[in-house]
């Protein structure tokens, strides 16, 4: 069954975390990714590493928020989702560490070869996380982590949606507060949103057909097994309106307004996919001992509106320029 009929306030809070990590998180790890293309010169990837930064850490929370109302409210689930992804977990794991190894320790050491090495951990932990991730993501709607076409078009269609997020995000951190060294690596980021909506555009269509085929192969009754045989989604209108929604606003991105709607439709962009998993996806759920839920509930509701204040706080630090220094870069 899907999460949110077996409990609609966990589901809702555990999908409030994972969309409020996505849309954080696609921010920096779409940068990382992006960053040989904006930045250029030392003075760029520089910023780029600063812009990166407070980022980071404030979606790692909302990560942990999300894991931790998962084993507390879904242990079934977590099993479920680390014998069936364990794989794709150990490379993300990886990835995760490498990418922030390269930011924590870019500027603590004063040499072109170091900063070199840091700006390589960043791009390559960067991608590694976008596509398992994706792996992820896929996996949990398909079934599991077994390579078929509608997970890899899955994970090649979220690492799209991380770079559009990313691309959206510089063009607005990266401009400098004077207007020189930023400007351009600003300016490649918001002419690279259209392209990537694009991109992202036909994959997320070519991924809903695949879908469609899978999900027809398992019958009109929606009964099946999932995996490569067919595709189960336990919402499926629910499912077809969240494609919609995520088409029409990789549609608007790519148009000639792309550039200044991308702000807001790329973190609509890269939320569907959680929103798909936690309303869609057929997850293993089990009821619990109604006093772990009054323990996890008690512990995690009063963080809730700290959470969401940080989280607009964050969102709207997004208009303001990187300075072109810090501790990380």
């Amino acid at each position: 069954m899907d999460l949110l009929s077996a409990s609609p306030p966990s589901a809702v809070l555990l999908s409030l975390f994972v969309v409020g990590y996505l849309v954080l998180a696609g921010s920096d790890i779409g940068l990382g990714m992006l960053m040989p293309h904006v930045a250029r010169t030392p003075a760029e990837r520089r910023r780029v590493a600063a812009a990166i930064a407070p980022y980071f850490l404030a979606s790692e929370v909302w990560l942990v928020a999300a894991l931790g109302v998962m084993a507390g409210l879904f242990p079934v689930l977590e099993h479920h989702v680390v014998g069936a992804l364990w794989p794709v977990l150990v490379v993300l794991l990886a990835g995760w560490l490498f990418r922030d190894a390269g930011l924590w320790f870019r500027g603590q050491v004063d040499s072109a070869r170091w900063r070199f090495a840091c700006d390589t951990a960043i791009v390559t932990g960067s991608w590694t996380l976008a596509l398992c991730w994706g792996l992820v993501l896929a996996g949990l709607l398909g079934g599991g982590a077994s390579l078929n076409p509608f997970t890899v078009l899955g994970a090649v269609a979220v690492v799209w949606l991380f770079a559009l997020r990313g691309a959206a995000f510089g063009a607005e951190r990266l401009v400098g507060p004077d207007d020189e060294s930023g400007a351009e690596s600003a300016d490649a980021a918001a002419r690279a949103t259209r392209t990537l909506a694009r991109v992202a555009l036909g994959t997320v269509a070519a991924t809903a057909a695949v879908a469609a085929v899978a999900a027809a192969g398992t019958g009109s009754d929606g009964a099946g097994s999932g995996g490569s045989d067919g595709l189960v989604l336990t919402g499926p209108g629910i499912a077809v309106l969240l494609v919609t929604v995520l088409l029409a606003a990789l549609g608007a991105t790519s148009g000639l307004s792309g550039p200044i709607l991308s702000r807001h439709t790329s973190a609509l962009a890269i939320a569907v996919p959680g929103l798909l998993v936690a309303l869609c996806a057929q997850l293993p759920v089990a009821d619990m001992p109604g006093m772990t839920g009054v323990f996890v509930w008690s512990t995690l509701l009063p963080a809730v509106p700290v959470m969401l204040i940080g989280q607009v706080w964050l969102y709207r630090m997004t208009r303001r320029p990187a300075v072109p220094a810090s501790f990380f870069a």
